[in-house]
């Protein structure tokens, strides 16, 4: 291990060092507290051995290459897998094009924890590598449009019909999504990815890239972690709007933690993730660990809720991840009848949107996020996109879950903005 003292400084150097690989990944906690985490970061670069696949065996393919491959693994779980897991289909446009499931074990992995950095894969060489790795200056100028695939008014007639359907009872609440994106974009994945993570710093941020298709991600979920033989989710449900005053945003923090539609909306994820856990716990060990527990980010204060439970012995961790895929936070319950609905009014694939991406340690440990938050490009296709969401319940108001797809897409906004793009609503 090295001790090194300015963090931030070898970060950005490693990421950019990591960047010039086909293949690379940054898994950045931003330094959150977090009891669950070993790392305050990852990188991971270049590749000796990838597992590429589409829906249909893949996470018995997973389980495969981890049988063969017993080190550190890093990988994206798309979220048309659901597909795989049920019978669902999926017949939306895909711009993007990322695998339905992509591992890769790294020929380089470096950790950092409490400023001390240790080389996991690879000579100690790198640190000496990376510090003398000269940064390039290069400006991306290319100014973009970006569009929204909804209009306002077609938000809110699909809310209103997705309303009719939980008035019916097919559902009780969905997570619908709209996307946003530009055509012929050109972009520098990093430097777009930094400023993401300098405005709105989170603890499950990351950076993945796979040759020519990119994640830069600022989200604040975690899908699903195991620690031994615990796992531990923490979904999403609750969003309120930050205060530059202190008092009104305390208010604001307050008005979040009593309000019963989001805590209505919160707890038929939690009951959901808990039916999830069920499939691979040992009996009777499900439980709530927190709920409602409000955390403030610098663009929003949310609602999250923590659930456990010791996993069965009989049961293989990645059919634990199979078994609670996809996260119950971005489809709704039923999840089946969700996921039916999500494919009817959405126009375009989520693909990565609502997928995850992490790692897993050679002791069969792993830690994986939900991608929100996140900007996703295809280099090769010049698409950029981005989707964003929220719960819909038959209580909920279809313009304010419309302003707050607005609040969460902000900080992606403002970053793509100030590359002289054009934000047309």
């Amino acid at each position: 291990m090295k001790t090194i003292q300015n963090i931030s400084h070898f970060k950005q150097k490693a990421l950019h060092w990591a960047n010039q690989f086909k293949v690379c990944c940054l898994l950045d906690s931003n330094q959150y507290e977090d009891q669950y985490s070993s790392y305050d970061f990852l990188i991971a670069a270049d590749v000796v051995a990838e597992l590429e696949c589409k829906s249909g065996t893949a996470f018995d393919q997973l389980k495969d290459f981890q049988a063969l491959h017993k080190t550190w693994l890093f990988g994206l779980f798309n979220y048309e897998l659901k597909n795989e897991i049920e019978d669902l289909e999926s017949n939306h446009p895909d711009y993007l094009n990322f695998p339905d499931l992509y591992f890769f074990v790294p020929k380089y992995l470096i950790g950092v924890k409490n400023g001390l950095i240790e080389v996991l894969i690879g000579n100690n060489a790198i640190i000496d590598e990376i510090n003398k790795f000269t940064i390039s200056n290069d400006k991306n100028e290319a100014a973009l449009k970006i569009q929204k695939r909804l209009s306002r008014d077609q938000y809110l007639d699909k809310v209103e019909a997705l309303k009719s359907h939980i008035l019916r009872g097919d559902i009780y609440e969905i997570n619908f999504c709209q996307e946003f994106f530009a055509e012929n974009a050109m972009i520098d994945p990093v430097r777009t990815f930094e400023a993401l993570n300098c405005l709105s710093p989170t603890p499950f941020a990351g950076y993945f890239k796979i040759k020519n298709q990119y994640i830069l991600s600022a989200t604040p979920e975690r899908f699903l972690c195991k620690r031994n033989n615990k796992l531990i989710s923490q979904p999403i449900k609750g969003t309120a709007r930050r205060s530059n005053d202190f008092k009104e945003d305390e208010v604001i923090k307050l008005q979040l933690r009593n309000d019963l539609k989001e805590q209505s909306e919160n707890v038929m994820i939690v009951d959901l993730v808990r039916h999830d856990l069920t499939k691979s716990a040992v009996k009777g060990t499900v439980k709530v660990e927190e709920l409602f527990g409000i955390y403030t980010f610098p663009q929003v204060h949310q609602m999250i809720s923590t659930i456990s439970c010791v996993l069965n012995p009989d049961v293989h961790f990645i059919d634990a991840i199979r078994n609670a895929f996809p996260m119950g936070s971005m489809t709704g319950a039923p999840k089946l009848k969700a996921m039916e609905l999500i494919e009817a009014y959405e126009e375009t694939k989520r693909g990565m949107y609502s997928g995850s991406f992490g790692c897993i340690s050679p002791e069969g440990n792993f830690d994986f996020n939900v991608v929100i938050r996140s900007i996703l490009y295809n280099a090769e296709e010049k698409y950029l996109s981005f989707q964003v969401g929220g719960a819909i319940t038959y209580q909920c108001n279809a313009e304010n879950e419309y302003e707050e797809c607005l609040l969460k897409a902000s900080a992606m906004l403002k970053v793509l903005g100030d590359q002289s793009l054009v934000v047309s609503r």
